[in-house]
């Protein structure tokens, strides 16, 4: 499993990765202060650059410990199963509010 580089400085979303962000300053983002973000929005809509940049600069423990700690409403089940299987993870992990995937807006499925 990757293991995460050294903390205590600055991290933010590298260039290639900010248009995962569009309605936020990507520039302002930060791993340390806006880690569970940043990981529901690689893990649910980034490219391979954008996941393997997660986990080196995360490593896999603390993307880990965000799917076993966060139920997190962006992440689909698709994705949460994907993760589960590269995980190999057996414990049960919290399950994201029920509103995510039931809306009584026509054009969200």
């Amino acid at each position: 499993m990757p293991r995460a580089r050294a903390s205590g400085r600055r991290r933010p979303v590298p260039t290639f990765a900010r248009w995962l962000f569009w309605e936020h300053d990507a520039g302002r983002l930060d791993l340390e202060s806006h880690g569970d973000t940043i990981i529901a929005r690689v893990v649910e809509r980034g490219t391979m650059r954008e996941v393997r940049w997660l986990l080196d600069e995360l490593g896999g423990e603390r993307v880990l410990r965000f799917f076993r700690e966060v139920p997190h409403p962006e992440v689909t089940p698709r994705t949460r199963a994907f993760w589960r299987a590269y995980f190999k993870a057996t414990e049960p992990w919290p399950e994201p509010p029920r509103w995510r995937s039931h809306s009584s807006m026509p054009w969200i499925s």
